[in-house]
């Protein structure tokens, strides 16, 4: 069979991960003499590492995040924040407890940087996420309560039937000194609570708010 037949092959199969590196791999496959089978898992690698970038830039799209924030970007120094927490959070392990984080802070102090990062980092571990703001939120936890549909939003956060999802939403509160950003893990059970604004809807779909007591 001739090399464009399998190219083409490969296009017909939407094989994009194989048919770019098909070259490179069988030329060095050929040229140090290793095993078919050997080029043909080298080959099925960089198909499964196509298919994984793909996904997780899915997942950061419909995840909606306002910026690209990453830790590495972020200045530990000089701040109160604790670093080794916030790497804690940013590998997930939150979400597996299905437990929420709530960044507290002045203005300027980083809350919706690190809670991007921290929704980023966990995409790329294979979680799901979803952006919200305060005003969209709301408006639409209103309009199902008006409609008699209460927890439809909560329903069809990404991934809520899964405990290794999260939902990522950044506030204000009334106070212009105090502001929080929330990071939710879907199917929570533990989701800070209060009476003030509810802006957040746990998977169960209760309400909490960013804002504790």
């Amino acid at each position: 069979m001739e090399r464009h037949e399998i190219i083409e092959m490969m296009g017909t199969l939407q094989l994009a991960g194989m048919r770019a590196a098909f070259d490179e791999l069988v030329a060095d496959g050929l040229k140090r003499q290793h095993p078919v089978q050997r080029i043909i898992g080298e080959l099925l690698k960089a198909e499964i590492a196509e298919k994984q970038a793909r996904s997780i830039k899915y997942q950061l799209t419909i995840a909606k995040l306002p910026l690209a924030k990453e830790l590495a970007e972020f200045e530990f120094a000089g701040t109160p924040i604790n670093e080794g927490v916030v790497r804690d959070l940013a590998a997930g392990t939150f979400l597996a407890n299905q437990r929420n984080a709530v960044l507290v802070g002045g203005t300027g102090t980083g809350k919706s940087h690190l809670a991007i990062a921290i929704a980023r980092n966990c995409i790329r571990a294979g979680a799901r996420g979803r952006f919200y703001n305060v005003v969209d939120l709301v408006n639409r936890l209103e309009a199902e309560t008006r409609g008699g549909r209460q927890g439809r939003i909560a329903d069809h956060l990404p991934g809520s039937t899964s405990s290794s999802s999260t939902s990522l939403a950044t506030c204000h509160s009334p106070n212009p000194a105090v502001s929080c950003s929330s990071i939710s893990s879907a199917g929570s059970t533990n989701a800070p609570r209060s009476s003030s604004r509810p802006i957040w809807p746990s998977a169960n779909g209760r309400r909490c708010s960013a804002m504790p007591r």
